[in-house]
């Protein structure tokens, strides 16, 4: 049994119908994995019934821990939340929406050797309509050139992380641009990233919070305010004054 004890933590708003389903398969998971590990379910002032759900299955799993947003206050919030729930050496995340399978977190556990700080995944193939696809794809390669990033899929929100990467990197997106504030800031603070390639199904319940027009926009807007002042101002992501090492596995 592995001595690295595992925070996962799930961003939930809407997610009634899946919320339950990935906690259960998140912690069958753990249990492969390590004897030390716990579940955060970020509640971002969700208006269903998924708190009432989440009670009662505290009820038979004590490693369940429910961190309450008494409002709506963005994905970026919940994630930032998440993080800073954590207490363990190693941080998992994904979305609550099952549209990935939180028991690859072996999958990306494999390739956390010594020598690596963060295990970015990359979807195998996109479970989404071709709109999807055709928006998906040209914002991956946007954010990709505008931030200079170095992983295969900027939106694939399925990270494992070492807890110590947020001692300097500082996270302050409240929208759902802060994936790339997150892997700008990994990157360019000398962190070392690995890749694995992960499952991405089909949306079976509820809908994303994305795809609309107005929404698209405030993404827009935010991209562009992230990308002046971390790129054009060049503002240091890290309290250290050492140069910057980015690899990728």
């Amino acid at each position: 049994m592995t001595k690295n004890s595992i925070s996962v933590f799930f961003p939930c708003y809407n997610d009634a119908a899946t919320m339950p389903s990935m906690v259960l398969s998140s912690i069958l998971a753990l249990r492969e994995l390590t004897d030390d590990y716990e579940v955060i379910v970020v509640n971002d002032g969700s208006p269903d019934h998924v708190a009432t759900l989440l009670a009662e299955m505290q009820k038979n799993y004590p490693c369940l821990r429910v961190v309450m947003h008494e409002k709506n206050q963005g994905y970026g919030s919940a994630i930032r939340t998440g993080i800073a729930s954590a207490t363990k050496d190693l941080i998992f995340y994904t979305d609550g929406d099952a549209q990935y399978d939180p028991r690859e977190i072996k999958l990306l556990y494999e390739k956390l050797t010594d020598d690596v700080d963060m295990v970015n995944g990359y979807k195998i193939r996109r479970g989404d309509p071709w709109y999807r696809l055709f928006i998906g794809k040209l914002y991956h390669w946007t954010v990709k050139l505008m931030f200079s990033l170095p992983v295969r899929d900027v939106d694939c929100d399925f990270r494992l992380m070492r807890r110590r990467i947020f001692d300097t990197v500082k996270l302050e997106s409240n929208s759902g641009v802060i994936c790339v504030e997150l892997m700008r800031k990994i990157s360019r603070g000398g962190f070392k990233i690995s890749e694995a390639p992960v499952h991405h199904y089909h949306r079976a319940h509820g809908k994303s919070q994305f795809f609309n027009l107005s929404r698209v926009f405030a993404v827009g807007v935010n991209l562009v305010g992230l990308w002046w002042k971390l790129v054009m101002r060049k503002e240091r992501t890290l309290s250290s004054a050492k140069k910057p090492r980015v690899g990728i596995l």
